[in-house]
């Protein structure tokens, strides 16, 4: 899918820190445009807003809270990045409290500055892009929830009722329903939607880095923590956080959401100051939390408190008759992501669509209408390219299940040994050195594109190729 290249601002009076950064953010395939001071910073704003600013705090002329609270005023969804000197983090902290996205500490560390940027960006982009909910077929949106049956009407309903309060929302259904769209427009609709809205994947995150994640933590709580910093909880004051496959957050979690929704008010991790913290809670999960709670795996008390307001989304063999509308939808959206001709689709292909259960929803059907298309010769989709499709998609499941059995092995024969310390850690950099490895491969030994196969950075691909000892022309060799 094609995406438009991101913008990024750098306003920093450095030279060669700005020169740096257009190397490193350039090569990342990101556009960079930069400032010397915040006054030439704030005049490029006006002209065109940008989907990042990464701002010093320490700037002749205008300082950076001041450029902050200015670029604030003009555009209080632009995520901004601020950097700090040691001896500025309070400021920092303070900025971060006031709507910035995060701070980083001078000098940085390359692959947790791009982590950061990749973070921002993302967070940006869920602020403010438009969820627009069922576009007449002549409207365009890039990202719009689609559907007029009747439990999408419910659905509807749902988020026009429960979007002006400030109440808890519990967001369920199967994986590919497309929860998180749903919570963008709840926030979106609320009157929360010029702060900041964070989303957590807490099955993303490992469980250790977790706590730390949204709590924040003190300087000294733990090996390696230097400094101050404050969690997501803390940035999305006056905002929403978005919780979402809350119902795999370990339970040693659950508790401390539980004191955030129910006494407003948070410690950070190492600390016991209570910190007050106004944020709204939307959450999502596609498992069964009733289950969960007589598998003694999340706690009765959250799940009451997170299920003020429910919202349930239907998968899509419930609701067929949205199918014709989806397809519609997605045909149009990406033939002009991919600069194509919308071929159109004929009536049996349709049909095809609509018969098959789509155990994957919107997200898989969405998929297939993709790749049909990107390999259609410019003729109306027709019955067999659709029926193809789907056939190529089963088959590949019976590959891999083959394949996993082959992991499965692998696993089972490690789990046996008992001579072998930090299990988990040796089979996961196995693996991970079997995937850079055919990433690779599968690039002819480009580095830069093998981490964009992978979604990495290329600093962090340089340094896992180090870390696992992969010898350039021994993973590019044919087997």
């Amino acid at each position: 899918m094609k995406n438009e290249t991101q913008t990024i601002l750098i306003i920093d009076d450095d030279d060669q820190l700005r020169n740096s950064f257009f190397r490193l953010l350039t090569e990342e395939n990101y556009q960079v445009k930069a400032a010397a001071s915040g006054e030439q910073g704030l005049e490029m704003i006006k002209k065109q807003i940008p989907d990042l600013v990464i701002l010093d705090i320490r700037l002749p002329g205008m300082n950076g809270m001041e450029t902050f609270e200015a670029i604030h005023d003009i555009e209080p969804k632009l995520p901004v990045i601020i950097m700090t000197a040691y001896g500025t983090t309070q400021t920092a902290i303070e900025a971060t409290k006031t709507g910035a996205f995060d701070y980083i500490l001078k000098p940085f560390d390359i692959p947790d500055m791009l982590t950061i940027i990749k973070k921002a960006l993302e967070s940006g982009r869920f602020m403010r892009s438009h969820v627009k909910m069922d576009p007449a077929p002549d409207e365009s949106f890039h990202e719009a929830v689609i559907g007029r049956s009747t439990p999408m009407q419910e659905v509807y309903k749902a988020i026009g009722r429960v979007s002006p309060t400030d109440a808890t929302v519990l967001i369920r259904g199967e994986s590919g329903t497309g929860k998180e769209l749903i919570a963008r427009a709840v926030y979106q609709h609320s009157s929360r939607n010029q702060k900041p809205f964070l989303p957590i994947n807490c099955v993303a995150i490992p469980e250790t880095l977790l706590e730390s994640e949204l709590f924040g933590y003190e300087k000294g709580a733990f090996t390696g923590a230097a400094h101050r910093r404050i969690g997501k909880i803390e940035q999305a004051h006056g905002g929403t956080i978005f919780l979402d496959e809350i119902g795999d957050m370990p339970l040693s979690l659950q508790s401390k959401i539980l004191r955030l929704i129910q006494e407003k008010s948070i410690e950070r991790l190492g600390g016991r100051e209570t910190i007050p913290t106004d944020v709204r809670i939307i959450a999502a999960t596609n498992r069964n939390l009733e289950n969960a709670i007589s598998e003694g795996m999340f706690r009765e008390d959250l799940y009451y408190r997170l299920k003020v307001v429910t919202i349930w989304l239907p998968p899509l063999r419930e609701r067929r008759g949205d199918i014709p509308l989806l397809e519609e939808y997605f045909l149009s959206r990406y033939s002009a992501e991919n600069n194509l001709v919308n071929p159109g689709i004929t009536q049996e292909a349709v049909n095809t669509l609509c018969a098959y259960p789509w155990p994957g929803n919107v997200r898989e059907l969405a998929n297939i209408i993709q790749k049909v298309l990107i390999f259609n010769r410019g003729a109306p989709i027709v019955q067999e390219e659709i029926s193809q499709a789907l056939n190529e998609k089963g088959a590949r499941k019976n590959e891999n299940i083959e394949e996993n059995q082959d992991i499965l092995s692998f696993i089972q024969k490690e789990l046996s040994r008992t001579d072998k310390e930090n299990l988990f850690d040796s089979c996961m950099d196995h693996f991970a050195s079997l995937l850079i490895r055919e990433a690779l491969n599968l690039s002819g030994g480009n580095r830069t594109q093998a981490a964009k196969i992978l979604g990495l950075s290329r600093p962090t691909l340089h340094s896992r190729i180090e870390k696992y000892g992969i010898k350039l022309e021994t993973a590019v060799k044919s087997e």
